[in-house]
């Protein structure tokens, strides 16, 4: 049997954990963006013992590592740190908005099994920066798992980042497009103007979860790094949109 993940996350608002045993998610989870310090570790303990395990039994640490709350990512990125030291774990990265892209998925995939509505090929993930600024990523729908298409970036809304995207990818308006996250809250009409598809504006889906990237570690959307090695993924200076390697 294949030794369960233990994901934390506190990049945005919202502070997650959780953790995948027995067939079972155990996860904690509060939109508490001033708590983050005083939560995560009681979120950790109680999802642990949920579980019925304890953090030696655990094969691996999941932290989501940012953009975001630049002291939240501090918080989830330290934190991190000192459970891998403590449980001598590897430990697998995940970007906030890939999480918000895979949790996108889950929800569509569950709302599909009610109405018949087609899960999305494509997800524009955005969390609002402050300063008038976005971080935003695009993702693909791939047999269920969030794949980067581009990297995590920033820029301000008005510099339409999706057009940009979308154009170089040169999607069609048949491509199922939805949203995530919080930059669409306050800026989606900046971010929609004269994209070349028909969007799909999800509320449903505003701040990434420690489950999502639990999913992510799992379909091997992330390369396992030591303790010492693990890094914030903080963006701010990178204000150009970018194609991953490989894609033409």
């Amino acid at each position: 049997m294949t030794k369960p993940l233990l994901a934390i996350d506190t990049s945005t608002e919202n502070c997650s954990a959780a953790v995948y045993a027995n067939e079972q998610l155990y996860q904690c989870v509060a939109e508490s963006p001033r708590e983050h310090s005083q939560r995560l570790l009681p979120f950790v303990d109680d999802v642990l013992q949920q579980a019925g395990i304890e953090l030696s039994q655990l094969d691996g640490l999941v932290v989501g590592c940012g953009p975001g709350s630049f002291t939240g990512v501090r918080i989830g990125v330290s934190v991190g740190q000192g459970l891998a030291f403590s449980g001598n774990l590897a430990v697998y990265p995940i970007p906030s908005l890939q999480a918000l892209a895979q949790k996108c998925i889950r929800l569509n995939a569950a709302a599909s099994v009610t109405d018949a509505q087609q899960p999305p090929e494509l997800i524009l993930a955005a969390i609002d920066a402050r300063m008038n600024e976005v971080y935003y990523a695009v993702y693909e729908n791939v047999n269920g798992i969030a794949v980067a298409i581009t990297e995590p970036a920033v820029t301000r809304p008005e510099e339409n980042p999706f057009k940009t995207a979308l154009a170089a990818l040169n999607s069609s308006d048949s491509v199922r497009v939805t949203t995530a996250g919080t930059g669409w809250d306050n800026y989606s009409d900046l971010l929609a103007k004269g994209l070349p598809v028909t969007v799909n504006l999800s509320h449903s889906c505003r701040l990434p979860e420690a489950q999502d990237m639990l999913t992510l570690a799992q379909a091997g959307q992330s390369k396992a790094v030591s303790a010492e090695q693990l890094e914030p993924l903080y963006v701010r200076n990178e204000v150009t949109w970018k194609k991953l390697p490989g894609r033409n």
